[in-house]
Order: structure tokens, then C-alpha cells, then sequence
């Protein structure tokens, strides 16, 4: 049975696409049951995330009619979907479920949070009883080699984003950030991403200043903080020991002045601040403040690129890992294919054989005798055992077709057993 990975991704689809083919999860088990009860009742699980939707399914069945299923069941029309659409199989889609399981098919490259996802969604598929023998090893063998990467390369140990970036910076200076306060100036969604890498909730006090309030307030409930107006910044500044930035102001909402008089409150203990926005928020003159260590988003865009690169190395690695499961995978699906053909052998074999042993016992009932019976018995089972196959060899031969004189000579080792002493077994 062949295995398929059909669907859009952050690089084929544009959001508005991806939102409306997104699996919310009070449906996924009605549609995954939908989905392999199609024709031939493929085994099925579904990938649903903000940057990709991917269907996987084993068995006999025919793209069009996944890609019609998907545009009724998500009520898209067919023009929209195939700008988007991409279909992989058999290696191709084993591939490139590993990749995805290690971060390589990612928009950042090497983050952790799909391969979770993943999880789910086999967790999902098997409550829903949509997956059979083929998907759960893949999914499990996939699991593996997302661990295997982890560990033999340095895929996820750098920092990509500016955000992640400012948090593994301060962590050179402040070991234990569970025990420092954080200011967060502005609420929007770099900040929001900022505050999701750096706060332990329950442990790092947090305070969010903005301008509009009740902004600050959303986001310091979420962490248990406090929130302020900007107005407010000169009595805050003091308690914090890391400052996050990033507003649309015009003009720079830290000074030099109000920088060093929060540092002499604090007694000179050290204060980390990142400004993420563009224009500054923070006036530059503040670096050179003792016991203030600034960085600006050109210093963490620096740090990022350096990280990339190293990401890019170890993606070099992981791939190469991929390669070597792929063909692992393979090799376990032609062994499950061929247990097919030898049970069929076998009972072939066996029903042969049963019918020739009733013959021997009934001729030995009759009486006659025994070395006769057994002589027989073993010329008539070897006539009719090889029988079929001795026709299909002088048709093949005879049509020119010597694959399978060859594969015959392979299988039952004749060449070695030609070249044995006639003597050896006497």
C-alpha cells in the first residue's frame, strides 16, 4: 500500500487559505472517521497547524479524490486548492513526515513545537480508530528520528528569532531568571512572543507598561503581573532587572537621565535591555551607562544570522539521518509486502501436502505397502508442488523473459547447489 502526505504549508498557501482549511479540533474526529471511510478506506491522520494543514494516508486511493474531499469538506472551491496543493508519496511522503517531525519543513527552522503537534495528531487519529499498521509506524519511527536529531545535532540550540535571542542573552547574565522582574514596555505581538520565551509563570514578576491600559492589562494577567501607563515608567524602572521595548513611538521613551537615575536607586545592580523597536525606544547615549548592558534589534538580527547558519549546518546532518530512516522504513515495507506472498506460499504448500498425506494414509489403510505408499507420496507432492511454476519458467523462457529463470536460481540457490560434490551427501 502506497503512503501519501497531501496538503498546504506556510510556503504554498497564503494565511487566509490556511484559515480556511484549518481542522479546528471539535471536528477532527468526525472528519478523520469521514476520511477513512472513503473508497478502499485508506488509514488517515491529519496535521492541523497555523502554518499547515497535511492529511496522511495509506492505502490504495487517488489524490483527486482526497483533494475533492478536502474542497467539500472545507467548503473551498477547486481553483483555490490546487494553487496550494502539493502531494507526496511512498518515499517522498516518508521523507518528508520525518522532516517535519524535526523542524526542517518549518518556518522557523529546528523549532520543537511542531513535532508536539505531531503527536497530537496521531493521538488524535488513533482515539478516532483511523490509523492502521503502516501510519502508526511511520508515526512512531518519525517520533524516533525527530529524538535522534535532536540529540546528534545542534539543530535547536541556537536562537532564530529576535525575541528568542534576547532571552538566551540574558540568560548570560542573570543564571537564575525565575528570580528577576521583568518590564515589558508595549503589548503587541512581539513583545507577547518575547514574554512567552522569558517568563516562568508563577516565579518571574512581571510589569507591562503601555500606552493604552487595558492592553497592559491583558497581558500581565496572563503572567500574573502588574500594569502601568507609560506615564508611570520613572517609579517601575527602578524594580527591573531585564526590560524588553518595543512600541511605535516617534521618539525614544528611555533617556539617559531616567536611565541612570533608576540605576543609582537599584545601588548598580545591573540592569539587561533589549529595544526591539524600530525607531529606538531607548535612546542609544544609555549604553554607555555602567551596569546597563543595551543591545538594539541590529544586535540581535547579528546574533540571529550567525545562528541560522549554525542551523543550516546541522540541518545538513538531520537530513542525512532522514535518509538513512527512510530507507529503514522502506525496507520494513517491502518485508511486511512480502509476508503476503510467503503466507500464500505456505499455504499452498500446506494444502498440497494435506491432500497427498490422506492419499498415502488411505492407500496404507488399504494395505499396501508401506516403502511404496512413501515413495509415491514424496514423487507426487514434488510433481505437484513445482508443477505451476515449472510451466511458468518455459513460458517465460520461451517468451525471453529471463528475469525469472534468474530469480528461481537465486531463490532456491541452485548455482551453489550445481557446484556442490556429488559425493558430499552419500
Amino acid at each position: 500500500m502506497s503512503v501519501f502526505a497531501i496538503g498546504i504549508n506556510h510556503v504554498t498557501a497564503p494565511v487566509a487559505i490556511r484559515d480556511r482549511l484549518a481542522f479546528p479540533p471539535e471536528i477532527m474526529a468526525d472528519a478523520l472517521r469521514d476520511l477513512s471511510a472513503q473508497p478502499n478506506q485508506p488509514e488517515a491522520a491529519i496535521l492541523s497547524t497555523c502554518n499547515r494543514v497535511e492529511l496522511y494516508l495509506s492505502g490504495d486511493i487517488e489524490p483527486a479524490a482526497v483533494s475533492q474531499w478536502l474542497q467539500q469538506h472545507r467548503h473551498i472551491s477547486a481553483e483555490d486548492l490546487q494553487r496550494c496543493l502539493y502531494v507526496k508519496r511512498d518515499a517522498e511522503a516518508i521523507r518528508h513526515v520525518m522532516r517535519v517531525a524535526s523542524g526542517l519543513d518549518s518556518m522557523v527552522l529546528g523549532e520543537p513545537q511542531i513535532l508536539g503537534q505531531l503527536k497530537d495528531a496521531f493521538a488524535a487519529a488513533q482515539s478516532a480508530g483511523s490509523l492502521g499498521q503502516q501510519l502508526s509506524r511511520l508515526f512512531q519511527q518519525s517520533f524516533a528520528v525527530a529524538k535522534q536529531v535532536r540529540t546528534d545535532t545542534a539543530i535547536g540550540q541556537s536562537a532564530v528569532s529576535v525575541a528568542y535571542a534576547a532571552v538566551q542573552l540574558a540568560k548570560r547574565i542573570f543564571t537564575d531568571l525565575s528570580k528577576t522582574t521583568v518590564l515589558f514596555i508595549g503589548a503587541g505581538e512581539t513583545v507577547q512572543l518575547a514574554a512567552q520565551h522569558l517568563v516562568q509563570p508563577g516565579k518571574t514578576s512581571v510589569i507591562v507598561a503601555n500606552r493604552t491600559l487595558a492592553r497592559a492589562e491583558e497581558l500581565a494577567a496572563v503572567y500574573g503581573g502588574v500594569a502601568v501607563p507609560l506615564s508611570e515608567l520613572a517609579t517601575v524602572l527602578p524594580r527591573a532587572d531585564i526590560v524588553i521595548s518595543s512600541t511605535a513611538s516617534p521618539l525614544p521613551i528611555l533617556g539617559k537621565g531616567l536611565v541612570e537615575s533608576a540605576i543609582k536607586k537599584r545601588k548598580h545592580k545591573p540592569i539587561f535591555m533589549v529595544d526591539l523597536a524600530v525607531p529606538r525606544d531607548i535612546e542609544p547615549e544609555v549604553a554607555t551607562l555602567d551596569d546597563v548592558f543595551l543591545y538594539t534589534v541590529d544586535d540581535l538580527t547579528t546574533v540571529v544570522q550567525e545562528n541560522l547558519k549554525a542551523r543550516q549546518d546541522a540541518a545538513v546532518e538531520a537530513e542525512a539521518i532522514i535518509t538513512t530512516q527512510v530507507e529503514q522504513f522502506l525496507a520494513w515495507q517491502r518485508e511486511r509486502d512480502a509476508a503476503g506472498t510467503i503466507r500464500d506460499l505456505r499455504d499452498n504448500w500446506q494444502q498440497i501436502q494435506d491432500q497427498e498425506l490422506q492419499r498415502a494414509l488411505q492407500r496404507l489403510a488399504a494395505g499396501e505397502d508401506a516403502a511404496d505408499v512413501l515413495k509415491q507420496f514424496g514423487h507426487r507432492l514434488g510433481n505437484k508442488f513445482l508443477h505451476a511454476p515449472s510451466e511458468q519458467l518455459r513460458a517465460d523462457a520461451a517468451a525471453g523473459r529471463s528475469h525469472s529463470l534468474d530469480a528461481v536460481r537465486h531463490l532456491f540457490d541452485l548455482d551453489a547447489t550445481s557446484k556442490a560434490d556429488p559425493l558430499q551427501n552419500s
